[in-house]
């Protein structure tokens, strides 16, 4: 962990890459991860720990299945939302935007359980901010 101030846009403009988030700094035990997305992620769920979603530009869909059925929140940039441990969510960005997602140290993007994973997310624990 830097103990030197972060730019979140030099951050973001240091990757190109989609659902593959960078590691920006920690909280505890939490990470904050900031992401590039755009497209569909993958269904999934974390079994033992929310997910925090912070809009910082574009606009980003998340579909949740809850006990009363399917439904989508959308978060237009400045937006937050937290999806609830064992609420199976798939998040989609119809253009570009990015993310910013606090998350406990370890937690794989692509959760606990998890549909078959495309060629286009990036299953891991956040990689290092270069």
């Amino acid at each position: 962990m830097s103990l030197e101030p972060v730019s979140l846009a030099s951050a973001l403009a240091s990757f190109t890459e989609q659902w593959s988030p960078r590691i920006v700094t920690a909280v505890n035990d939490y990470d904050v991860r900031i992401a590039k997305v755009e497209g569909e992620h993958v269904w999934h769920v974390h079994d033992h720990t929310d997910e925090f979603f912070l809009v910082l530009d574009g606009e980003l869909h998340i579909a949740l299945r809850e006990p009363d059925g399917e439904r989508t929140v959308v978060l237009p940039k400045g937006s937050v939302f937290t999806v609830p441990r064992g609420t199976e969510h798939k998040p989609y960005a119809p253009a570009p935007a990015a993310i910013l997602l606090l998350e406990p140290s370890g937690t794989l993007t692509v959760g606990d359980r998890h549909d078959e994973v495309p060629a286009h997310v990036d299953a891991t624990t956040g990689h290092a901010l270069t």
